[in-house]
């Protein structure tokens, strides 16, 4: 069995049977005999041959004395670079010859030892490597990374089984385990000229092309091979491109299913948010909200962010966000909802060192006055006819939930008025950057912003629009974070 051989460097001849590649300036190249035997010729590029008994490798080290060129049957002095007889140096040899750049599989079991591939020579005009495999066996150790293509002879004997089924029967079996030994190689199919009709079917199981076996000359075999070659990079890519496609589908479907829909039914209040992750090409981020409203008429809204941007963060903040509305519907408000939910976090998060901070707000029935808990997180910002936007107060702000065990979030009354508007944010929108420099938007900026488009008169869904777009501009480009704005709103 020969040695498994490095990609970097040919296989030898004493390895795979066959001569080294010919030179430029050199006739065709000639097949190793076995032992016992005269070299006999071979027209083909040069071949390798595992099933044919070999001798021992001869060493090559500076220490060996001569070698034996199977193209002239010369001896080569190793230790001097000459050849016996024509005084032409090996380096100038092993210089001058061209160096492969495609290598080629042919799996073929030919009785009578006849060449069915001539010289090929690729479109820079240098030769193509042929390995010979005389059954899959030997076809599936010869199958390197380094190999481009595969000369599929459709004549090679089926692998036997010994089933009975209708696969010891198929005409094309032998293909079909190429295609599972190689799925990602191109297979050109050998055929006769009078058999058509099974080239024809090779390429519907999966071939790239089929050529006549009695037809083939260099330059036809040559540009078969390498359109073979670009067609199957052109097939892999346009399977990834549509497999990316249904992916990105199902994510889009998964992640624009684990929004809320708010449960507003019955209420006066105006509803409005915007949402945009950090990750590239993704909908659904760390930062997650929800609003409902109970049988009692309080409307309750929420907003949260998970440290961190991945998925894994994405998946804890739809977890946090529908154990809430459970929470919520279930009568639970307040530090007695912070503190519960603080403990599906606990059970849920993939690390210690995850926390997620949260605003919470419940608003009576009457919309005038409302609640509210900050867990670690931005206070709210109020808007109010006739006064100028503020932030409510956050002296009693709780820790973030999942850093402190047994910790307590107050809850703070806030008067609202007749006719207000409350916008909840995560802090992605206030930590963009302020052009070139390192300086934050910040709360403060952010409060300015907003007075500047209330002033305009900007409501609902178009304030949140040109607020994260202008925090955009500011920044220069996308925002590194998570952004989720929500925004309520009672008219008189």
């Amino acid at each position: 069995m020969p040695v498994p051989v490095p990609r970097q460097r040919a296989i030898p001849a004493v390895e795979c049977g066959q001569a080294p590649a010919a030179s430029p300036d050199s006739g065709p190249s000639k097949e190793q005999a076995p032992p016992g035997t005269h070299p006999a010729e071979n027209p083909t590029t040069r071949r390798e041959n595992p099933t044919e008994k070999r001798e021992k490798p001869t060493d090559t080290s500076p220490d060996t004395s001569t070698g034996t060129d199977s193209r002239t049957g010369t001896g080569t002095d190793s230790r001097t670079g000459t050849d016996a007889g024509t005084g032409r140096t090996h380096t100038d040899r092993t210089q001058s010859a061209a160096p492969t750049n495609l290598t080629v599989l042919l799996i073929e079991d030919d009785p009578a030892g006849s060449p069915i591939v001539p010289d090929l020579l690729d479109q820079a005009g240098k030769p193509i490597r042929v390995r010979t495999a005389r059954n899959l066996t030997e076809a599936g150790r010869l199958l390197t990374d380094d190999v481009h293509c595969i000369l599929l002879d459709l004549a090679l004997s089926t692998p036997a089984h010994g089933t009975g089924d209708a696969e010891d029967h198929d005409e094309l079996a032998v293909l079909r385990h190429v295609l599972e030994l190689a799925p990602r190689h191109a297979v050109l199919a050998l055929t006769s000229s009078s058999d058509a009709e099974r080239g024809a079917e090779a390429v519907a199981v999966g071939a790239q092309d089929y050529l006549f076996r009695d037809e083939l000359d260099g330059r036809l075999l040559s540009r078969a091979i390498r359109y073979a070659v670009e067609r199957k990079r052109s097939d892999s890519a346009e399977r990834r491109l549509a497999e990316g496609r249904l992916r990105a589908q199902e994510n889009r479907r998964l992640e624009r299913g684990l929004l809320p829909t708010p449960l507003l039914a019955g209420s006066p209040l105006r509803f409005a948010a915007r949402y945009r992750p950090g990750r590239s090409r993704a909908l659904l981020g760390g930062d997650f909200y929800d609003v409902v409203r109970t049988p009692d008429g309080t409307v309750h809204a929420m907003i949260g962010d998970v440290c961190g941007h991945g998925p894994d963060e994405a998946a804890l903040g739809v977890e946090l966000r529908i154990a809430w509305r459970a929470l919520t519907l279930a009568g639970l408000c307040g530090d007695e909802l912070l503190g519960t939910l603080q403990q599906v976090l606990e059970h849920e998060r993939s690390d210690d060192e995850i926390f997620a901070t949260l605003c919470a707000v419940d608003i009576s029935p009457d919309g005038r006055r409302a609640g509210l808990c900050l867990a670690g997180h931005p206070s709210p910002l109020l808007s109010r006819p006739g006064e100028p936007a503020r932030l409510l107060p956050y002296d009693n702000n709780g820790p973030a939930l999942g850093l402190l065990p047994g910790a307590r979030w107050p809850r703070m009354q806030v008067e609202l008025g007749a006719e207000w508007s409350l916008m909840l944010y995560t802090d992605g929108l206030i930590e963009g950057h302020v052009g070139e420099g390192r300086e934050r938007l910040g709360q403060d900026g952010m409060v300015e912003m907003v007075r500047r488009q209330l002033a305009k008169g900007l409501a609902g869904e178009e304030l949140l629009r040109a607020t994260v777009n202008e925090v955009r501009e500011l920044n220069g480009g996308e925002l590194a974070d998570d952004v989720a704005v929500v925004l309520l709103d009672r008219t008189a």
